[in-house]
């Protein structure tokens, strides 16, 4: 009995040996491997690094001039487009005037009404030059009646531009479209002399900016406005019994598609309580105002009173009567007649 105790005794620490080594090479096995693992993580992590920083870095040099260099491409063809703008064969360099002789103008006599606006360049001539500018209307304007306009059996509907030249012409085509109770396509374009005028078609229409074109106030920028929309277009020309000559030359010359709708009447009017020969300057925008001033002075002399007009009718027509014309407008750079008013007095030296 004694020996069988002493045998399972040495066999015992023997059992528990065995497992102690099993487990001591289960522990070192993830041991190892952790380095060999360890390497190729920090292989795999360091130069993907690497690659992702360097072109990171290359594109920011890359990019940074480019966007330093796209405002300049931008601006070289504004630039230029200006310089297109006033060409020097085109543009003079002084203003084409008659009668600069140096005599001072202190009055001047506009064939209009007064502007409602304060604001009007007019009145800063008169301030800046001392000057006393009347306005006196050689002419009234009387509506063609709807009854009229449909003698011209003109359809709406079958026009897809209308050429606007004044308020006048705006006002009555208008009111005679309302009294008919036509009505307009939002499709219809615009064309306009000046931007007041396009403006002005607020009152009426609902403004849309991509179905109105207006000019600088001179034929010349309008008729290119025009010519950049032939194809398709079929014109309407709402004027009085005086139209615009160079729009309706342009039209016919280039076969434009386009009627002429007689809107209002000028009428000359009794203009007898004013002295004519006070005056320094009298500046017409109509062949009417010429007209109501032969009316009423049949033995009118132009002596040494200078003539301005404004439009090619107007100033044909002040030479068809033998009348010497001093300040032709508009002129290239001058679209307005108060424009040309002050250029003249620049060059003829009054201050």
């Amino acid at each position: 009995m004694p020996t069988a105790k002493k045998k399972s005794v040495k066999a015992a620490p023997k059992k528990v040996a065995a497992p102690s080594k099993k487990t001591a090479s289960k522990k070192s096995a993830p041991v190892k491997a952790a380095p060999k693992a360890k390497p190729e993580v920090k292989k795999a992590s360091t130069p993907s690094a690497k690659s992702a920083v360097k072109p990171v870095a290359k594109a920011a040099i890359v990019t940074a001039p480019v966007v330093k260099v796209e405002p300049i491409v931008v601006r070289i063809p504004a630039a230029s487009s200006s310089k297109k703008k006033i060409p020097a064969a085109i543009l003079p360099s002084k203003p084409a005037f008659d009668g600069l002789d140096g005599k001072p103008v202190r009055n001047i006599l506009v064939t209009q009404p007064r502007p409602e606006n304060d604001k009007s360049p007019y009145f800063d001539i008169a301030r800046r030059y001392k000057l006393n500018i009347d306005f006196r209307p050689f002419f009234e304007i009387q509506g063609v009646t709807a009854k009229d306009f449909r003698r011209y059996r003109i359809q709406m509907h079958e026009h897809s531009a209308i050429i606007f030249t004044s308020r006048n012409a705006v006002d009555h085509f208008f009111r005679i479209i309302t009294e008919m109770k036509t009505p307009i396509s939002s499709e219809m374009k615009y064309f306009c002399t000046t931007e007041a005028i396009g403006l002005y078609l607020q009152k009426f229409i609902q403004y849309r900016k991509r179905k109105v074109f207006y000019g600088d106030g001179s034929m010349k920028d309008l008729l290119h406005l025009i010519s950049k929309h032939k194809d398709g277009e079929r014109y309407l020309l709402p004027c009085g019994d005086t139209p615009n000559a160079d729009i309706t030359n342009y039209l016919k010359a280039h076969n434009y598609d386009y009627i002429e709708a007689l809107c209002f009447r000028n009428t000359p009017c009794s203009i007898k309580d004013i002295k004519v020969e006070n005056y320094d300057l009298i500046v017409f925008f109509s062949p009417s105002g010429l007209e109501a001033l032969l009316q009423n002075f049949p033995k009118f002399k132009q002596k040494g009173i200078k003539f301005g007009a404004f439009g090619t009718a107007t100033c044909q027509a002040i030479k068809d009567q033998g009348f010497a014309l001093h300040l032709p407008g508009p002129q290239a750079g001058l679209p307005s007649m108060s424009s040309v008013i002050e250029a003249y007095l620049k060059e003829n030296k009054v201050k």
